[in-house]
């Protein structure tokens, strides 16, 4: 890894809200605040996606967006238009100081039982680097085997984590669109041993560390989010 250090984002590449007719993809809030604090902390990054190529953004998360964000994405765009096949990622996780998931909808679509996804994030977790995921994207170490298991133990099981609530899946009117239910299969994932967490009011925001597992709830976590993958990667 060279001086200055990497932050390996990985985006969905899917496009559309179950069968709603609406559009979905990552949520750009969710990446453009973290990616502004990395950045100004000395992070570089590389961007990957499950096809590579260009990675869909929500549109209702650019209509929506704060100022910073809309500026982020008006001159931004290459970043999430030419990224890098998962697949071509495997194996380096040395290069890097943090691997991190954006949420949006597409998260929960297409990197839940992704193989190359869970392979990744295992071998990031076997280096000992940080790995974070906000809202949506927590729904990505679902399927994650510990690395330090020979029994295929859950990577969640008996972690602390967050992720986007049942409550505020409701708010936005989108309980039915979904696969699932994020807190729902979180409170699962965890175990007796484990807990969700979540902040008193909705769309507050609220981030959990474990060790080097770092979630955030909503959009409103992806600063802390970042703020959190900071102080981890430079022991602050």
């Amino acid at each position: 890894m060279s001086d200055s250090p990497k932050v390996l984002v990985v985006l969905t590449s899917h496009d559309k809200l179950g069968d709603t007719g609406k559009p979905t993809g990552w949520y750009l809030p969710e990446l453009a605040h973290p990616y502004s604090i990395l950045a100004s902390h000395g992070f570089d990054f590389d961007f990957a996606s499950p096809k590579g190529g260009p990675a869909p953004v929500d549109p209702a998360s650019v209509e929506n967006a704060d100022e910073e964000s809309k500026a982020f994405y008006a001159k931004n765009s290459s970043l999430w238009e030419d990224t890098a096949p998962l697949q071509s990622f495997l194996g380096r996780a040395d290069e890097y100081a943090a691997l991190f998931y954006p949420g949006g909808h597409g998260p929960v679509f297409d990197l839940v039982e992704n193989p190359t996804s869970q392979t990744l994030i295992q071998e990031f977790l076997a280096k000992g680097k940080v790995v974070a995921a906000v809202c949506h994207g927590v729904a990505a170490l679902l399927g994650v085997q510990d690395p330090e298991s020979a029994d295929g133990t859950p990577y969640l099981k008996s972690k602390a984590v967050t992720g986007f609530s049942n409550a505020e899946e409701e708010d936005v009117g989108l309980a039915s669109a979904v696969p699932f239910l994020l807190e729902d299969k979180l409170i699962e994932a965890v175990g007796t041993n484990g807990s969700y967490e979540k902040a008193e009011d909705k769309w507050a925001q609220k981030v959990v560390v474990d060790g080097k597992l770092i979630t955030g709830q909503n959009p409103a976590s992806a600063k802390g989010v970042a703020e959190a993958i900071v102080r981890a990667v430079w022991g602050a």
